[in-house]
């Protein structure tokens, strides 16, 4: 069996894009997709704007952040992507320079896999089923996109805070809830300045409308925008 390490903690970890294999088989699969484990320390970037991708990116340990910058360097927080979670994908599968730059939150260790693996006709009926799944996964990220655009629609940093609060608490399906951002990432996340959105909470919760600690929230009553 090859890769028995990597496919042991493959397996362990049941990442949507290869849920249901077992550790014989993603020791079969890995060597068709050319995967490459690399481990990057916290801050580090694994790839920049302009740059290739290394392929599609699987985090096995810590998290990535998908950044987006300007010409002047201002920084926009496009997403991230924890244990389990592709990221890359579109990039490398469309052969296309990268959109975005990609940087270690914390201490990480990513898989690459070969997205030419996956595009070839004729391919084994198990890189055909991989590269079905894809699709449903690349849809989920345009959602995501698509509510992210809805807060940067907004003109105020109260109405993207509050939009953005309003998309968590629906995910969660309660008031209560969890963001993966910090206080900075989450300004970057909404493209404004972190010590107005500092502010604009500290006002919403002075009104009444949230409580907040941290990155956790809970959404107290209506509030017109």
């Amino acid at each position: 069996m090859e890769n028995p390490s990597l496919a042991g903690r493959l397996a362990a970890l049941a990442p949507p894009f290869l849920a249901g294999l077992g550790q014989e088989e993603l020791a079969r699969l890995l060597p068709l997709l050319h995967a490459r484990e690399k481990a990057y320390p916290a801050q580090a970037f694994l790839f920049y704007a302009g740059q290739a991708v290394p392929g599609i990116g699987l985090v096995l340990e810590g998290r990535v952040l998908i950044l987006q910058e300007d010409y002047w360097g201002r920084r926009s927080l496009i997403g991230q992507a924890g244990p389990g979670e592709l990221f890359a994908e579109a990039y490398a599968l469309a052969q296309s320079p990268a959109g975005v730059s990609v940087q270690a939150d914390r201490a990480c260790r990513v898989l690459w896999l070969d997205a030419g693996a996956l595009l070839g006709a004729g391919q084994p009926p198990c890189l055909e089923a991989l590269r079905a799944r894809l699709l449903p996964l690349l849809a989920r990220k345009n959602l995501f996109l698509a509510g992210k655009l809805s807060c940067l629609g907004r003109r105020t940093i109260r109405q993207r805070l509050l939009s953005y609060l309003s998309q968590q608490a629906r995910q969660a399906g309660s008031p209560v809830f969890s963001i993966p951002y910090d206080r900075q990432q989450l300004a970057d996340y909404l493209a404004v300045d972190r010590s107005a959105l500092s502010a604009q909470i500290s006002g919403l919760q002075r009104e009444g409308v949230l409580r907040c600690r941290k990155n956790r929230f809970e959404l107290l009553r209506p509030q017109e925008e």
